[in-house]
C-alpha cells in the first residue's frame, strides 16, 4: 500500500484511508461529477484523490508535508501533465484562496481532514470570501454529531452547529470506523456534508457581529442566555429584545435556533452595551 511509504506524524494529525471503500463514500456525498472542480485538503498519499480523478473530476490539492508532495507528484504524474490534478505544497491555514483559481460556489471542498484542525477548517472555507458550493470532510464522530444535531431534531445547538448552519445546511452522512484508516485513530470518524452554502441568512447582520453575539451567549453553558448576555447589554435591553423574537427568559443558549439568533442580532446591532 502507499501508505507504508513513510511514517505518519501525529504532529499533523495524519490517518490515511487504507482502502478505496471510504473515498467512494466521500465522492458519493460530494456527488462528485465529470468536470467538478474539487479542492483537496492534504491528500496524504493519495486514496482520495484518486477516487476523485477517477471520476472525472479536476483535482486541486493542498498538502503540507513534503513527503507527501513526493508521493503525489509519482503517482498522478500523467494527471499533472494533462492538469487535471494541481498540487500544492502549502498549509491550508496559510493559503490565499484567491491564488488558486477557485471562482465563489463553482467548486467543492472532499477532504480527510485532520481532527485538531476541523474546527478552524470549518470556518475558513464557510465564512470566506471565496465559498464552496459543497463541502465535505471526514471528522471525528463525536464532531460529526454536534455539528449536525440542533433544535429542528429535537436536540441541542452548539457553537459549532450554529457557526456552521448560518451558512449551509449540515447533515450527517455516515459512521466511519476506525479500521479504515493508518494508524488507526483512538475514536470512529464521520462523513459530514454541507449543502447550500451561501451568505444568504447574514444579509442585515455582519458576520462580526453575529459570531461576537453567540460567543457571548454560550460564555458559561450551564448560564442562562440572558445572564451570559448581560455582562454586554443592559437587561432591560434584552428582555425587550427577546419579547420580540419570543426567547424564554430561563432558555440557555444551547436552547435558541439559527433563526432566533439572527433575529436577535438584527435587534441588538444597534443597542447600547452595558
Amino acid at each position: 500500500m502507499v501508505v507504508k511509504k513513510f511514517q505518519t506524524k501525529k504532529s499533523l494529525g495524519q490517518h490515511f484511508l487504507n482502502n478505496p471503500t471510504v473515498p467512494r463514500w466521500l465522492c458519493d456525498a460530494a456527488e462528485i461529477k465529470i468536470k467538478d472542480v474539487v479542492l483537496e485538503i492534504g491528500p496524504g498519499t493519495g486514496a482520495l484523490t484518486r477516487e476523485l480523478l477517477s471520476r472525472g473530476a479536476k483535482v486541486v490539492a493542498l498538502e503540507a508535508d513534503p513527503r507527501a508532495v513526493t508521493v503525489l507528484e509519482e503517482e498522478f504524474a500523467s494527471e499533472l501533465e494533462t492538469g487535471q490534478f494541481r498540487l500544492h505544497h502549502v498549509d491550508v491555514r496559510r493559503f490565499d484562496p484567491t491564488t488558486l483559481d477557485l471562482k465563489d460556489h463553482h467548486f467543492k471542498v472532499v477532504a480527510n481532514i485532520p481532527y485538531y484542525l476541523t474546527g478552524q477548517l470549518f470556518r475558513i472555507f464557510l465564512s470566506g470570501k471565496t465559498q464552496p458550493s459543497s463541502l465535505v470532510f471526514l471528522v471525528q464522530k463525536e464532531v460529526g454529531k454536534r455539528a449536525t444535531d440542533g433544535c429542528e431534531k429535537g436536540g441541542k445547538e452548539s457553537l459549532l452547529s450554529l457557526s456552521i448552519k448560518v451558512f449551509g445546511d449540515p447533515s450527517y452522512i455516515k459512521t466511519v470506523g476506525k479500521g479504515h484508516f493508518s494508524p488507526p485513530p483512538k475514536v470512529d470518524s464521520a462523513i459530514v456534508k454541507v449543502s447550500n452554502i451561501s451568505r444568504d441568512k447574514l444579509k442585515d447582520l455582519s458576520l462580526e457581529l453575529f459570531f461576537e453575539l453567540l460567543h457571548y451567549g454560550f460564555g458559561s453553558k450551564r448560564k442562562q442566555l440572558i445572564g451570559n448576555l448581560a455582562k454586554y447589554y443592559p437587561r432591560q435591553t434584552l428582555l425587550e429584545c427577546f419579547s420580540k423574537v419570543e426567547i424564554d427568559p430561563a432558555a440557555r443558549a444551547e436552547d435558541i435556533p439559527l433563526e432566533t439568533w439572527v433575529k436577535l442580532g438584527q435587534y441588538l446591532k444597534n443597542a447600547e452595551r452595558s
